[in-house]
């Protein structure tokens, strides 16, 4: 499920009015090929409206900055395969809207559904069509509590203006994922589930990988594979800081999560880093449970350390950077 997406640059985000009208940013929508309303004679696609283009397809580096466990919404967006975590709104539930949840992905890779007893899931998974992953999600909650029970809702590129997660989610509330083993959360009744239902839930549970959050630390997520299990931990630390505290760590032989674990390198998502770990296949989620807390004391230490790094722990860095990948 951790989906390599290309690499789009892009500067800080500037709302299309922001950038199209100025300082007030009031000018008019109109059609593509109208005289643009500044006045300059040219057309809007080709005057303001070419800024506007442009605004919604720029990357958000840090889509959920601000969020409650932002480091939680970067790992279910790529790392956890089947999650679930209850929304807090924050003008409240809709009248009819029982709760909202977000899910890491959807049948039929639906951007969100409205269930028949009026309760809504918005995939977290799903490709965007701007730069902006909050906005696009922030969009389609907003069209799901607003649709007919019963129906999923389809992908559209949200307004330029529009709001963002940060807009609509309350900032206070809690954000708690639930780890599965499997997608029976898509299906009320998953145990009497039968047909074409059954058989996508076969096919969706097969392809999971066993997934565990750790409850010691923030954000860190063992996963079983074939070959050897893995830690993935996505951590909130300024990336410059960051490396430089793991290759002071790397460096002294501290790294490491106990016997036959290594660090082995990391890899950047939605502006966090997340540092990697290779586990014995022995090792169970409960095993890396007090190592973890162990490390995080020493990183601590590491980050609050301040001083110009030895040319063996720059070596270290090097070693930790050129392993370093890019995910979105």
């Amino acid at each position: 499920m951790a989906k390599k997406r290309p690499q789009t640059k892009g500067k800080p985000h500037v709302t299309a009015g922001a950038r199209a009208g100025g300082a007030d940013g009031n000018l008019p929508v109109v059609g593509a090929r109208e005289p643009c309303p500044c006045g300059s004679g040219r057309r809007y696609k080709a005057c303001h409206g070419r800024a506007a283009a442009h605004a919604v397809t720029e990357l958000v580096q840090r889509p959920f900055e601000g969020l409650p466990g932002e480091g939680d919404w970067v790992a279910l967006r790529e790392l956890v395969p089947a999650a679930t975590a209850e929304l807090t709104l924050k003008d409240g539930l809709p009248e009819g809207v029982p709760s909202v949840t977000l899910a890491t992905v959807l049948p039929m890779a639906w951007p969100a559904l409205r269930r028949d007893d009026g309760s809504v899931l918005l995939g977290l998974q799903n490709e965007t069509p701007s730069g902006d992953i909050s906005r696009d999600l922030a969009d389609t909650l907003l069209r799901a509590l607003d649709a007919e029970p019963g129906n999923p809702v389809q992908t559209r590129r949200a307004p330029a203006d529009g709001p963002r997660l940060q807009d609509v989610l309350a900032p206070e509330g809690t954000f708690e994922p639930i780890v599965h083993t499997g997608f029976e959360f898509w299906v009320p009744d998953s145990e009497n589930a039968s047909g074409e239902v059954a058989a996508s839930l076969e096919r969706a549970n097969a392809a999971a990988i066993p997934t565990v959050k750790l409850s010691g630390v923030d954000s860190a997520y063992w996963c079983e594979t074939p070959e050897k299990n893995h830690l993935r931990w996505v951590m909130p630390h300024a990336e410059e800081k960051l490396l430089d505290a793991l290759a002071r760590l790397h460096a002294a032989g501290t790294s490491s999560l106990g016997e036959g674990t290594r660090l082995v390198g990391s890899f950047r998502a939605h502006g966090l880093t997340v540092p990697v770990w290779d586990l014995p296949s022995a090792m169970q989620a409960e095993d890396i449970e007090k190592p973890a807390t162990e490390f995080a004391e020493r990183l601590a230490a590491a980050l609050a350390t301040d001083a110009p790094l030895t040319p063996e722990e720059r070596r270290a860095r090097g070693g930790l950077t050129n392993r370093q990948v890019t995910l979105s």
